[in-house]
């Protein structure tokens, strides 16, 4: 299937991107790809080569995607934001075919691979004559993308995905949370995470538009200058949306803010529903090419569970309570050394390391990672238990915990806290509200922090590290 020329039939003038001073629709972009397209063939570029792409997001990074797409060829999206060693490392291990910078990225040499910037291809394409057609391999099972996803060793694991798995993610997604002609999509999250990248496919199959600014405008800016109805956040975007008063009026207009990527605090949820967001909470993975549970409409308060199982997606706990997934979405597997390899056990299942449960009605419950819990007492500590009870309590923003040697429990909590307001709550009030809600083996020691010490190159915390400062303390 080449999804571009489908979109261009089925949507034609119709908004496809929005950028700062222009607007592309469906046909332009049809027409470009295809230019661009033809520009990498003519370098040499084959379906099913890989070009890495080290950028933060931009209007002409997506077109490069779209070019790369209607090609057949593998768009490895690399974090811009990583150390240049990691970015080194990240590429050394891909073995692209070509390597394309936004320009103001380091240029990273590799033996035998050549380097070009975003810009340079995309005016050879202005210049050439592309033809009419191009033929293109269109087999759902073709491979697509590389994302990297990263383990909590900050280890970037390079995960594949399918036509097929992002096809399908997008149909899910759609059904839940439509998206269309005349609704615009504003692209928030990095295109070299699967959240990011999943828009260019809900865009194609429905008809939305995605809207685009330059790395350095803030979500508020670009609320001003796009006629935004759909956003994807996570809780730290979130926070920054609401604290401005001046975005009150922005978002009277949105029509869903899908939230993901970790746990979200009472007063967040409160906040939001107050100021009418509609807000869509999510559970998804890299491995399962985005959403894997939704919502089924916005929230009216904070719940536990991340909402329904989606359609082409299949859930299951095991006995120790480890989720397990399948379906349509669930890519082949992580490349390494040229080699796909699969993920899965012999029924097809995925193990995610997340512990939770799901209903009979296809409810997700998250409890937490398994690779986080210890055992105190004999018992079974989840940290991210303890972090939303913690965040349960007025005046706690964030919340980290992690286990500290215990001579008499083996292990016991500690939490790392960050706060509206200075030293408020007290270390009282905190210990007492989370004896009624967690119990006496579950309350942890409290320290104070005023900033996330984060894995380079993200925004997950390096837990590891707080582990280490927690024992020092």
């Amino acid at each position: 299937m080449d999804i571009i020329d489908r979109a261009a039939r089925l949507f034609g003038s119709a908004p496809a991107l929005r950028m700062n001073g222009r607007i592309f629709t469906f046909d332009e972009c049809a027409a470009k790809a295809l230019r661009i397209a033809f520009t990498l063939y003519s370098k040499g570029i084959r379906p099913g080569n890989i070009v890495a792409i080290v950028s933060p997001n931009t209007p002409d990074m997506a077109l490069l995607l779209l070019g790369l797409l209607k090609a057949g060829i593998i768009a490895a999206p690399v974090n811009c934001r990583f150390p240049e060693h990691l970015i080194r490392t990240s590429l050394e291990k891909l073995t692209p075919r070509l390597v394309v910078t936004g320009g103001k990225e380091p240029v990273i040499k590799l033996p035998g691979i050549t380097t070009v910037s975003i810009a340079s291809i995309l005016d050879d394409a202005s210049l050439c004559k592309a033809p009419d057609a191009f033929d293109a391999p269109e087999t759902m099972d073709r491979p697509v993308t590389i994302i990297h996803t990263s383990a909590s060793s900050g280890q970037a694991k390079a995960a594949l995905h399918s036509f097929a798995n992002h096809w399908y993610s997008a149909l899910g997604s759609n059904e839940n949370l439509p998206f269309g002609p005349g609704e615009c999509w504003l692209l928030s999250l990095p295109l070299y995470h699967i959240g990011g990248y999943a828009l260019i496919f809900r865009s194609l199959i429905s008809g939305g538009a995605i809207a685009i600014g330059e790395p350095a405008d803030n979500l508020s800016h670009l609320l001003q200058q796009f006629p935004v109805t759909h956003l994807s956040l996570v809780p730290t975007q979130l926070f920054r949306l609401l604290a401005d008063s001046k975005n009150t009026a922005l978002t009277g207009r949105l029509k869903a803010v899908l939230l993901g990527g970790s746990s979200a605090p009472k007063t967040l949820i409160d906040d939001a529903v107050r100021q009418n967001i509609p807000l869509y909470l999510s559970y998804g993975s890299t491995e399962m090419s985005s959403q894997i549970a939704t919502t089924p409409g916005p929230v009216e308060c904070l719940q536990q569970n991340s909402g329904r199982v989606l359609p082409y997606r299949e859930i299951m706990a095991a006995d120790d309570g480890e989720l397990l997934v399948r379906g349509e979405c669930l890519f082949p597997g992580y490349l390494r050394q040229g080699v796909i390899e699969p993920q899965t056990d012999r029924e097809g299942w995925f193990h995610t390391a997340d512990i939770g449960f799901v209903t009979g009605d296809g409810r997700v419950t998250v409890l937490g990672r398994k690779d986080n819990m210890f055992i105190s007492g004999g018992e079974n500590i989840h940290p991210e238990e303890i972090e939303r009870a913690l965040m349960m309590i007025d005046g706690i923003r964030e919340a980290l915990v992690v286990p500290v040697s215990d001579q008499e429990y083996g292990q016991r909590p500690a939490a790392f806290i960050r706060t509206v307001e200075e030293n408020k709550p007290d270390d009282e009030t905190i210990n007492m509200a989370m004896h009624d809600m967690v119990g006496k083996l579950k309350t942890p020691a409290i320290f104070r922090t005023d900033r996330w010490i984060t894995l380079p190159g993200s925004q997950k915390t390096d837990r590891e590290r707080y582990r280490k400062l927690a024992a020092e303390q």
